[in-house]
């Protein structure tokens, strides 16, 4: 699928048939971006909150032929053990699939209460010179254990980790993501995103199209978006709009979450039954998505499998400033 070239819509030739043809595509609508392999999109698994989860996700995306490029969890790193880190490291190293795990301590897990007011107060950032340090903490100890991918919800975390990662404190091929939890939702905030670190930019699930455009007439940064998004995020489905948030939104990761499940995090044995069958589910989920996607012509110029690095992205100036 080029840019210039868009996939068939759906049910397009029976609605034009019946006088009801959509308006025709623009071709400077679509993103002129790739990942540095090519590839326009790849299948990001979220929620795997653990090493049985992890294991049952590798089974059922074998089983139904999904290729998977990374795998993120939401607890966050210090609800893990070093024993069960170093597990998901290993299982997902034998695959070639990037695993991103959450920082540290944000704005619901503290005694803060403004995030639960109306106004949502300072959202689910870090509060506090103590919270910052707690998701130093767990990036360090994450990727001593071999993570290369941290997930964060605070711009000043962001931008420490990125210091940390300029001056050798981190491994130079550590890649950060930003969060959904955060995500931003115009063309001004993402290049501020990009120049603070970020490799990879989860962005609302309820951006139109436009928007998308909108983001990459400024930034080739990848960008991470919820096809079906959890009902905290908005509980969003938005699988027959695939090829169109690729063709716009390209290079784009493919998240699978689920509407109408519970929410996981934190999580924990007491959650154990509900972790595993969303995990088998949200695999299940990207491989119809898929199968939506070859149906409409859109199904090539995937990155292979096993490629993680963004490409050359904007910064601001001098890390250490």
């Amino acid at each position: 699928m080029s840019p210039s070239s868009p996939p068939r819509r759906p049910g397009e030739p029976a609605m034009t048939a019946l006088g009801f043809g959509g308006a025709t595509l623009d071709p400077a609508d679509a993103s002129p971006h790739t990942f540095p392999d090519g590839g326009r999109w790849r299948v990001e698994i979220p929620s795997v909150e653990g090493p049985e989860a992890l294991a049952a996700v590798l089974k059922e995306s074998t089983r139904l032929d999904l290729p998977v490029h990374r795998i993120s969890q939401g607890s966050g790193v210090w609800m893990l053990s070093d024993d069960e880190i170093t597990e998901m490291v290993e299982a997902t190293a034998e695959r070639d699939i990037e695993l991103c795990l959450f920082t540290g301590p944000r704005g619901t897990w503290d005694i803060g209460a403004s995030a639960r007011t109306d106004s949502r107060g300072g959202g689910l950032r870090a509060r506090g010179h103590d919270a910052v340090a707690g998701c130093v903490e767990d990036a360090l100890r994450a990727t001593e254990l071999g993570v290369r991918c941290l997930l964060v919800a605070d711009e000043g975390v962001l931008w420490t980790l990125h210091r940390a990662r300029v001056r050798g404190l981190l491994p130079a091929d550590t890649t950060l993501k930003v969060s959904a939890l955060i995500g931003p939702v115009n063309p001004a905030a993402y290049a501020v995103y990009e120049r603070l670190g970020a490799d990879s930019l989860n962005v609302p699930s309820d951006l139109t199209p436009a928007h998308l455009t909108e983001i990459r007439r400024i930034s080739r940064a990848p960008m991470d978006m919820y096809v079906e998004a959890p009902d905290d995020l908005g509980g969003y489905v938005r699988m027959y709009e695939i090829a169109e948030l690729i063709r716009r939104g390209a290079p784009l990761y493919l998240k699978f979450g689920l509407a109408k499940a519970p929410s996981l995090y934190p999580s924990g044995l007491h959650l154990r039954e509900t972790v595993l069958s969303t995990a088998r589910e949200r695999v299940r989920r990207g491989r119809l998505a898929l199968d939506l996607l070859a149906r409409h012509g859109a199904g090539d110029l995937m990155s292979p499998l096993g490629t993680r690095l963004p490409g050359e992205l904007h910064r601001f100036g001098d890390a250490g400033v």
